[in-house]
């Protein structure tokens, strides 16, 4: 029997410690049902979440025959093409793709972006109460911030950010099937307006990971027109929202407890562990896409069948006291930190040291500009979007304080 936990209720997001200790007391893991993905299994532990995310060949995105794992049969054919990236791509197609980001990456010298992507903070943090004295740190801020960095960093010109907004506005508000039907259209402009960028990087070179990608192209990586429109969407939507939740979930943890913010301004060579703290206790990405059970298996002492799908919970694994002591506590000294925030295995995160990079930059422009800086409204009215595997603040209203 499949138990049940409403993995989008606004109780499930403001207390995820809650909804997993309900499952974990069922099992390491354990049958339920997952929105748009149906009947799955889904872990509860550290050890296996770990286990599923690192063991690619039992454990598969794909199906025999190349079939996508949790891509409904109604799912329009232009947004299976999209769904064809690296990030859902099981060896060796992973490793070819991601051997050509990889390079691309390499050559853009991402560390090398830190005191550019602090002047973009910092003039963010500037202009957070332009337009009135109470803000909504979410879409001034925290969206802002990392959409101006990936922009850039691809080569996309600043004119059209506002595109950007918009489409990953539309992202942040998918829900349920509904929700994607309707955002359906503008997926097929931003396709349109992805081919025509890689194509005047093609005919005119440029500088960005665009031009870059187009190099490695030309110089032999293997890689498809539709594979290259892909790996670009991927780099916008994954370089951008859940670094927007990192950054508004860390702020807010902060506004809740002044006493840790002012212990963090007090030396900011403390952020590193600060943000480390706050991917592990924030938990942004919440669930792993779903996997394949390629055999029949006992995973941590539970029978799985060849066939069955599952997905890591990523929060689970978060909160395991089995890998961090006192987990339910956030604690921005904590050593060592093990969260699989960033996944593992050959799915580990590519832009886990930009995310990073951003969120310690993000915490200190905004709390150096605006040192007493307030919730406008009490936390218990801070709501969260309805949006299965993500956990995102709607709105994060605030004011400069005195």
């Amino acid at each position: 029997m499949a138990e049940f936990v409403d993995f989008t209720s606004e109780a499930f997001f403001r207390d995820p410690q809650a909804g997993v200790a309900s499952l974990r007391a069922v099992g390491p893991v354990v049958a339920t049902k997952f929105p748009i993905v149906g009947r799955v299994w889904v872990t509860t532990t550290y050890e296996a979440a770990a286990r599923v995310l690192k063991d690619s060949a039992l454990f598969t995105l794909r199906r025999e025959g190349g079939v996508l794992v949790g891509l409904p049969w109604w799912m329009p054919k232009f947004i299976a093409t999209f769904a064809n990236n690296m990030l859902t791509m099981d060896e060796p197609d992973h490793t070819r793709l991601r051997s050509i980001v990889d390079e691309a990456f390499r050559r853009r010298a991402v560390l090398d972006m830190e005191p550019h992507i602090r002047a973009i903070a910092d003039r963010l943090a500037d202009e957070l109460f332009a337009v009135g004295s109470r803000a909504d740190l979410v879409q001034r801020y925290a969206r802002m911030l990392p959409l101006a960095v990936i922009c850039e960093l691809l080569g996309l010109p600043p004119a059209d950010r506002p595109k950007f907004i918009a489409w990953a506005n539309s992202i942040a508000n998918l829900t349920s099937a509904l929700g994607f039907l309707r955002l359906i259209s503008g997926m097929m402009r931003m396709r349109r307006y992805l081919k025509a960028r890689l194509q005047v990087a093609r005919e005119q070179g440029g500088e960005g990971l665009i031009a870059e990608l187009v190099r490695v192209e030309k110089e032999g990586g293997r890689i498809t027109p539709d594979e290259m429109v892909s790996m670009v969407f991927l780099l916008l939507g994954a370089g951008s929202e859940t670094t927007t939740h990192l950054i508004s979930g860390s702020v807010f943890e902060l506004l809740k407890d002044p006493v840790r913010r002012d212990w963090l301004a007090a030396d900011w060579s403390r952020a590193g562990l600060a943000v480390e703290e706050f991917l592990r206790f924030v938990s942004p990405v919440q669930f792993s896409k779903p996997r394949y059970v390629r055999q029949d298996v006992d995973l941590e002492g539970v029978k799985l069948k060849k066939g069955d799908r599952v997905m890591a919970m990523i929060v689970a694994a978060n909160l395991d006291k089995e890998a961090n002591e006192c987990p339910e506590r956030l604690d921005l000294e904590r050593r060592p930190n093990r969260h699989l925030s960033f996944g593992t295995g050959i799915h580990f995160c590519l832009g886990h040291q930009l995310a990073r990079i951003e969120g310690i930059c993000a915490l200190q422009a905004l709390f150096t500009r605006w040192p007493a800086l307030k919730l406008a409204v009490e936390p218990s009215q801070i709501h969260w979007r309805r949006r299965p595997g993500i956990r995102m603040i709607a709105e994060l209203p605030v004011v400069a304080g005195v």
